[in-house]
């Protein structure tokens, strides 16, 4: 076999991270696509990362320009595989003592969709996009993040196909829905090697009594949402929805809880609130059935909607006697009400994969050039992280807290400027500051102020909440 032929250098502590990938392209037009394909990415620009802003080229005008066609050949004709791409990329995260998965962490569920226009795009469809609030047409797709108090990133993406891209509908064999697909994707991270304390996902998911018995079948833990209102059979006088479950709960203030108990949930900007939580009965549901309902709030008197959280779990009760047999560890109140907290990451993962690095920016419209784009746009993220732990050992516990904004699903985005995140590349970081291009500034950029931002408490959720800060990983525990 033939030494690789050297291709140029990506910028700064990219190329040492881009290396590491490049025995899974054949050709030096392929690794060389793939460093400028990163650089692109993290690069600051004032417009949508499409194909002509990752090259710097003039939108419409520089669509024939040389260093456009080489990068739309690499995402569309180019033959390499996405899914090796993304299994390095994880195989490097499991590697790295700062990034390796633990069984502290958790495996968050979710989609999101972006709008896409035309009918000819893979994956395109009329249906709910939850960025926007609303059904359109556009493309969704199913995520899993790994995440713990202290960082997150994202492990496998799947883009969602709607049914009228089969000739049967959904009665076609090859239909999958988003619950196959994110149930799919759970036991894919398990195999991967991925250790976490449970499956995790809001009520979307939480409310489908088929999604949560594939993953207890498949030996996963869980806990997840369900909304207030959502019915179930029980007998006349019994509660038959998670609210009114709550409400029966005996509560006489903070000096008599009855039924509840204190759990203090912490923050990452440090601050301690006590929220109240209490195991609830609902149907054939019960601490020591197997399935508990457990309900955490901030006000048990009045159970604001904001606040509270109804939360299902196969988890058994520490004491129980599902205890024993039960392949899991026990979790108690506060354990409950812990792991479903971290959900909240997933919210500042698609910030940073959207609003920074173009998820949604792809003018592709093959099914492969799709999964190409979200595994190089994931590759960017991972190298943030990387970057971080490689300049931040040991932590400074002094780490700046940038202030508030805006969510994902909040007001429109405001772009940094160039000369703004050149600035703070320069000021922060000497190792970035020789004169390498902005993709080494935007790195800096990013790397010094922490790929995440602060994860809006339960009352700041909602069309307004604010945009987390960015996560200083000093701030939290680590295992």
């Amino acid at each position: 076999m033939t030494k690789p032929v050297p291709c140029p250098p990506a910028p700064g502590p990219l190329e040492e991270y881009a290396a590491r990938f490049d025995d899974l392209f054949t050709r030096v037009a392929q690794r060389r696509g793939f460093r400028e394909y990163l650089g692109g990415l993290l690069a600051p620009r004032d417009r949508n990362k499409t194909l002509t802003a990752l090259a710097g080229a003039e939108p419409v005008a520089g669509a024939q320009h040389p260093s456009v066609q080489r990068l739309q050949f690499f995402l569309s004709e180019s033959r390499w595989d996405p899914e090796q791409v993304n299994s390095r990329r994880l195989e490097l995260l499991r590697a790295d003592p700062a990034t390796a998965p633990h069984g502290g962490g958790v495996l968050v569920i979710d989609d999101s969709g972006d709008r896409k226009d035309g009918v000819k795009t893979a994956h395109v469809g009329r249906q709910w996009l939850g960025r926007y609030g609303k059904t359109d047409s556009g493309v969704v797709t199913v995520t899993t993040v790994w995440a713990d108090e202290r960082l997150y990133y994202p492990v496998h993406a799947v883009p969602y196909t709607p049914a009228r891209h089969f000739a049967k509908g959904k009665n076609d064999p090859a239909f999958r829905t988003k619950l196959a697909i994110g149930a799919d994707l759970a036991i894919r991270a398990r195999a991967a090697g991925f250790l976490f304390r449970a499956v995790v996902a809001d009520c979307a998911y939480g409310d489908q009594d088929g999604f949560r018995a594939e993953l207890a079948e498949a030996g996963l833990p869980f806990v997840m949402a369900l909304r207030p209102r959502r019915g179930t059979w029980a007998r006349g006088p019994d509660a038959h929805t998670p609210a009114e479950a709550a409400r029966a709960l005996a509560w006489d203030g903070p000096e008599d809880p009855g039924d509840w108990r204190p759990v203090t949930r912490t923050f990452r900007d440090g601050h301690a609130e006590t929220w109240w939580a209490a195991e609830a009965r609902l149907g054939g549901w019960g601490p020591d059935d197997a399935r508990r309902l457990v309900v955490a709030t901030a006000d048990p008197a009045a159970l604001p909607a904001k606040a509270t959280w109804y939360l299902v779990t196969n988890l058994p009760r520490p004491g129980g006697p599902r205890e024993a047999g039960s392949p899991h560890p026990a979790a108690g109140l506060a354990e409950i009400v812990r792991i479903y907290a971290v959900r909240n990451w997933i919210e500042q993962s698609y910030k940073q994969v959207k609003d920074e690095l173009g998820w949604a920016d792809f003018q592709v419209r093959s099914d492969v050039a799709i999964r190409r784009h979200q595994a190089l746009v994931n590759c960017a993220f991972s190298f943030c992280w990387a970057a971080w732990f490689a300049d931040h050992q040991p932590q400074d516990p002094a780490a700046p807290r940038p202030g508030p904004g805006r969510g994902e699903r909040g007001l429109p985005r405001r772009r940094t400027t160039a000369g703004a995140v050149l600035a703070a590349g320069a000021a922060r970081g000497t190792r970035l500051a020789f004169p390498l291009d902005r993709v080494a500034a935007l790195v800096a950029g990013m790397v010094d102020g922490a790929p995440a931002a602060t994860a809006a408490g339960p009352d700041q959720l909602g069309r307004g909440r604010l945009r987390p800060a960015p996560l200083p990983p000093d701030l939290t525990n680590y295992r």
